[in-house]
């Protein structure tokens, strides 16, 4: 069976000041916690169905790429050596600018890595240090152009919009900058202030500019406009791809399909349980692989949960749902199940059913959350 595969690497060279992410400045730890990740790899192979096999590998962060080329290649050699990795596997990396250099591009192509995804978020430097990012757009612009001189991988990059401070005009010459590089994917989300962040200080003092409801929407619907009109195909909430570039590891979530994470805090899916692992570093580099005491938490999925999951996931797809493979995967049809928020969502023109598929109208991708939340 074919699974999704998830490596976590936690260190930054600095937090940017809207990041939840479990991840640090902290670079003394990294050689032990590669070997740590070693051995969890190395039992988690162990675990694993006879006959599983890798469909897509992602390795994020965190930034990857900050560890020194001798770790990342340590890292990549065990992850080959661990797994049964299907011959077209999908294989992402994530980086930020600043941390690409060619001697690092040399250890990553030993290996059949077939994307990169780089961090950015805006073209202008001003913005750049509101948020807390520590590379400049130049510094992207030299990544850039390493990336496509050394390799021949599909680059992702990540977008923000409702920044403090950035205008609509500021916005759309970000994606009209970025574009002209020929990127072949983009994510591009709206600043959410999440507790815990510099970002959430702030803004509980009152110190933060926020951008109203109106400004976002109408970002977000620049972002679909402009970029429909570049060529590439929005098939998610906040992802866009030229044809056939679409991110094949994040639809393993989207879909419910079974993946294993491995590092400090990943998250697996696996035998219709979702397990989670420590979120303490000194805990996890004491734990030396042994699943028992990485594994701080278990969730069993009940049918009523997956297909819960199944439909708000689902739904973030532009393709939507398949009415079809809901039945055929938990022996109901949906509009038994959800018949009531359904019928509502239609009529209101938020959903759309299509023969056998149900998904998100231009409307209904403005109050997705709400339509997720119903099916709670």
């Amino acid at each position: 069976m074919p699974i999704g595969l998830y490596i976590h690497i936690p260190f930054c060279a600095s937090k940017c000041y809207y990041c939840d992410f479990l991840s640090f400045k902290r670079h003394e730890k990294q050689e032990a916690y590669v070997d740590a990740l070693i051995q969890e790899m190395e039992q988690t192979k162990k675990d694993l169905v006879s006959g599983t096999t890798i469909k897509s590998i992602f390795i994020g962060g965190g930034t990857p790429t900050v560890l020194p080329p001798l770790l990342l290649d340590k890292l990549l050699k065990a992850v080959v050596s661990c797994f049964n990795i299907e011959p077209d596997a999908e294989w992402t990396i994530e980086a930020n600018p600043g941390t690409i250099d060619i001697e690092k591009l040399q250890v990553l192509r030993k290996y059949p890595i077939t994307r990169i995804s780089l961090g950015l978020q805006s073209t202008h430097d001003d913005l750049l240090r509101k948020i807390g990012r520590i590379h400049t757009f130049e510094d992207w612009e030299e990544s850039i152009r390493l990336i496509k001189q050394h390799t021949s991988w599909e680059i992702n990059t990540d977008l923000m919009f409702a920044l403090p401070g950035q205008t609509e005009e500021a916005f759309l010459e970000t994606l009209n900058t970025v574009t002209a590089y020929d990127i072949d994917h983009l994510s591009v989300y709206a600043l959410i202030i999440e507790e815990g962040t510099t970002f959430y200080k702030l803004y509980e003092e009152g110190k933060l500019e926020v951008a109203s409801d109106e400004l976002d929407r109408r970002m977000y619907h620049t972002a679909q406009r402009y970029l429909n009109d570049k060529g590439y195909i929005q098939y998610e909430i906040s992802n866009w791809s030229k044809p056939g570039k679409s991110c094949k590891h994040n639809a393993i979530y989207w879909q419910l399909e079974p993946y294993i994470g491995i590092g400090l805090g990943a998250h697996s899916l696996m035998n219709h349980a979702r397990y989670y692992n420590e979120t303490n570093m000194e805990a996890y580099l004491s734990a030396a692989g042994n699943l028992s005491l990485l594994r701080k938490e278990e969730e069993q999925l009940t049918k009523e949960m997956a297909m819960q999951e199944y439909m708000f996931l689902g739904l973030r797809l532009l393709q939507g749902i398949d009415t079809l493979a809901f039945e055929r995967r938990f022996g109901e049809s949906v509009w038994q199940v959800y018949n009531e928020q359904l019928t509502k969502w239609i009529k209101y023109n938020v959903l759309v059913k299509d023969k056998e598929r149900i998904y998100l109208s231009p409307y209904g991708l403005d109050v997705c959350n709400e339509v997720f939340a119903s099916f709670l």
